[in-house]
């Protein structure tokens, strides 16, 4: 194991664009850098039969779910040659069209940076005790179903 410390991947509401563009700012000064792959998960307006979804009101058990992406954030690490990689998760509700989620994962080759981050995406969202609450145009809900 290494030395880095769980990071905090939660905020509240959704991930402001102008957060995600200041982040790959702040990469411009690291030159052994040759390639980026972002994921941004949008929470779409999806029609299921109790109507059409307006947002979704994410919930977690936040603890675990930082353990747990440490865990998956070693293994990647161990598996890939990443400089970095940054996940953060939004919590509360986030309205359809808006960013819920923003994977980065940085390396000296662009394979190594792009499946690292479909490898973090995928586990991250088969293994963190996360939840998302479907809210409707009407304000019934119900539970979303990852897929």
């Amino acid at each position: 194991m290494s030395d880095r410390k769980p990071k905090n991947i939660f905020s509240q509401g959704a991930i402001p664009a102008i957060f995600i563009a200041e982040s790959i700012q702040k990469h411009s000064s690291q030159t052994a850098i040759g390639g980026h792959s972002i994921f941004l998960g949008q929470v779409r307006a999806d029609e299921t039969d109790k109507g059409k979804v307006r947002a979704i009101d994410f919930t977690a058990f936040e603890d675990m779910a930082i353990e747990k992406m440490h865990l998956i954030r070693e293994d990647i690490f161990a598996k890939y040659p990443l400089t970095c990689m940054h996940v953060h998760h939004s919590l509360g509700e986030v309205k359809s069209g808006e960013i819920c989620l923003f994977v980065f994962t940085s390396s000296a080759h662009r394979k190594a940076a792009m499946d690292a981050c479909n490898e973090t995406v995928e586990r991250l969202k088969a293994e963190l005790p996360i939840w998302g609450r479907e809210v409707m145009e009407d304000n019934s809900h119900q539970w979303k179903v990852n897929n």
